[in-house]
């Protein structure tokens, strides 16, 4: 079960409709495209003050009234930019919190009003976001509810390392790293392989995406998590996406996530990951594939997947053991709290 804090109390209006409806977005910034997608956040606290969209972007839940019942509802907005951005409404809950798969989402695009309103407007509804609430109303302007704006921590968060752990960072060292390099305040930055390496193991950590509302795609925060530096488990922000073999929790062009359970940009999030080698007999002959389950942020989304071979870049498969690579590839990606068990 996901910890999950509620930051904004209840709020509901019709009046708030019609006036955003009224409104004109906000105007776009003289930066070029280049320029703002080069933007990015390594700290919650200066996005906040800088950048009044962090504070709208998020994960919203409740429930609505649908005909003459209540149904669990989870939203993910995504910040786009210039004060826009896409919701993605998902029936019976947020990911990992009840989402109903089967049925679907519905995803729509909104933007900031000249009033401080987020709009979405449309079908099947239309959504209005103020002050970290997001109310509800139909086609006909009938109230459907509101939905609160939470933030979702893993439920292995800051989990401790048992007796028998290797631990490879603890935020006092990168030493167990090369080449390993902290940032001010004591988190270990990508581009870091271990000093050690590992046949058969279980890995915990911890990583942090940027906040880039102006990029997208694979621009977005990438890095990625490595298995003996050769099999790429992905990290990148892909709050609010489909879920890919490239997105995060994706190993890397070779399996989806079962779910995509990714947070929000700058939100710390967790990999819980066991990890098998592939074998080799005498002759130097591959007799089985490497397999890995892993959970993101506290749920399943793979269950002993193969795979079949190392990620492009990594290295050549042989009976050897490797060390975790963290991938660096040009973004602020941060790393805390790694520890290793080893598999006998």
């Amino acid at each position: 079960m996901h910890t999950r804090r509620v930051v904004a109390g209840l709020w509901l209006g019709t009046a708030l409709f019609a006036n955003a409806m009224a409104a004109e977005p906000q105007k776009q910034a003289p930066d070029t495209k280049k320029e703002q997608a080069g933007i990015a956040y390594t700290d919650p606290a200066v996005a906040a003050a800088q950048d009044p969209d962090f504070l709208v972007q998020g994960e919203y839940a409740g429930s609505l009234l649908v005909g003459e019942s209540r149904r669990k509802t989870g939203v993910q907005v995504i910040a786009l930019g210039d004060h826009r951005f896409r919701a993605v409404f998902y029936p019976g809950g947020l990911p990992g919190d009840g989402w109903e798969k089967a049925k679907g989402k519905t995803r729509m695009e909104g933007h900031t009003q000249q009033d401080g309103i987020t709009l979405f407007p449309g079908k099947p509804w239309t959504a209005g976001i103020r002050a970290g609430v997001m109310s509800l109303s139909d086609p006909g302007g009938t109230e459907m509810g509101a939905l609160t704006r939470v933030e979702r921590m893993s439920p292995t968060l800051a989990a401790k390392p048992p007796p028998d752990a290797l631990v490879l960072f603890d935020g006092t060292s990168a030493a167990n790293f090369k080449p390993g390099s902290l940032t001010d305040d004591g988190l270990l930055k990508a581009n870091a392989t271990s000093v050690r390496a590992f046949r058969d193991f279980a890995v915990h950590l911890e990583f942090r995406a940027p906040y880039k509302p102006f990029a997208r795609g694979q621009a977005r925060g990438n890095s990625g998590v490595y298995l003996q530096k050769r099999y790429e488990v992905q990290v990148l922000d892909s709050f609010g996406l489909e879920g890919k073999d490239n997105e995060c929790g994706g190993i890397y062009k070779t399996a989806a996530p079962l779910v995509n359970m990714c947070f929000p940009p700058l939100a710390w999030q967790t990999y819980d990951i066991v990890f098998s080698a592939a074998r080799f007999d005498e002759a130097g002959n591959k007799t089985a594939k490497a397999r890995a389950t892993v959970r993101h942020n506290g749920v399943l989304i793979h269950d002993q997947v193969e795979i079949a071979g190392p990620t492009g870049g990594g290295w050549k498969e042989d009976p050897k053991p490797g060390p975790l690579y963290l991938q660096g590839h040009g973004n602020p990606v941060v790393f805390r709290n790694i520890w290793v068990v080893e598999k006998k």
